[in-house]
This record gives C-alpha cells, structure tokens and sequence, in this order.
C-alpha cells in the first residue's frame, strides 16, 4: 500500500478537526535518509517501547487518548511517556486484531495499562516487525500538542506492522518526539 494512504487510514481512525490538523505535511522518505537520532530510534525491525527505552534510558507507560472497537479490531491511540513523568516521547495509532493472540494477553492489551510491546513480550507472544516506511513530519497543532512541541516543528516516524504467530496483526503508526 502507498505509505500516505496506509497513513491517512491509520489517521482516520480518530481523526482530528479540520481547524486542528494532527500533521500540516507528511512525506515518505528512504530509510538510509532518515537523520540521526531518529534513524536509531525508527529504523529496525523492533518494539518502539524497547526503542524508546533504549534510546531514553528509562521505561516508558503509555496513556490511552482514545480507544474503541470497530468491525472485531481494537482501535487505539496513545503517548507514551517517560516512566513516572508527563515527558512524552513517543505518539501512535494501533490498529490491532485481537483475534491473534490468547484470551490473557488480549485482556492485558484492553486494560490499557502497559505499552503493547512490553505486553507481547512479557506473554512470550511470537512475533515479527515488518517496517514499513518511515515518514517525517511537520506536525499541525493536534500533533503539536501531543508531543509537547510546536506547530510547525519537525518530527519522523513509522508506519510498522507486527506480525503474532505468524499473521498480520497489528497495523502502527508510530511518530517519536522532537529531540533537542
């Protein structure tokens, strides 16, 4: 799929009003382009939350924004924050098929207390990242706010897809902080 459509579907699953814009643009860019940091935070076939708890030296927690369920898949859109402050460090939308993984692990998932990868990991789930595409973007104000930065900064990210057991279950857009 074209990276800006899987994008725009991704981002119309909670989609943000027309006044309030989550990014003024977004483009496709190689992955061998993407500049460092983001580069070591993006560009691999990992979980973001080891990612960012790498690069950050710290565990992260996520912070649920908006959650449904839609046509049998969990919808959510997060931060995720340094552990134990309001430091954002990382913003996304899940696009998840429960259908997947066990009863155990998609009753942690919907509890909305422990950042996905961690959970997957913690249950031993078997599982493949397959990175999409990397996108930069200069963030609109609904991204702005999210990541703590401003209007008009900025910032990558990545559209991603984990694979559990063997199938495509979870669908990601997943865009890092601004970093000083």
């Amino acid at each position: 799929m074209n990276p800006i459509r899987e994008l725009e579907e991704l981002v119309g699953l909670f989609p943000e009003p027309p006044e309030r814009p989550l990014y003024l643009k977004a483009e496709h860019v190689a992955k061998e382009a993407t500049p460092e940091p983001y580069r070591q935070m993006l560009v691999h076939e990992h979980h973001m939350t080891i990612s960012m708890e790498s690069y950050h030296d710290c565990s992260v927690d996520v912070k649920v924004l908006a959650s449904r369920f839609e046509n049998g898949l969990y919808l959510r859109k997060i931060i995720l924050l340094k552990s134990g402050t309001e430091e954002v460090v990382q913003f996304g939308y899940v696009r998840f098929n429960l259908d997947f993984v066990t009863p155990q692990v998609r009753q942690e998932i919907v509890e909305e207390k422990t950042p996905l990868g961690r959970v997957l990991i913690q249950h031993n789930v078997f599982r493949h990242v397959d990175l999409g595409a990397i996108l930069r973007f200069t963030a609109g104000p609904a991204m702005a706010e999210y990541l703590q930065m401003k209007t008009g900064q900025v910032t990558y990210g990545r559209l991603a897809t984990i694979f559990c057991n063997g199938s495509p279950a979870i669908d990601l857009l997943e865009v890092a902080s601004v970093l000083d």
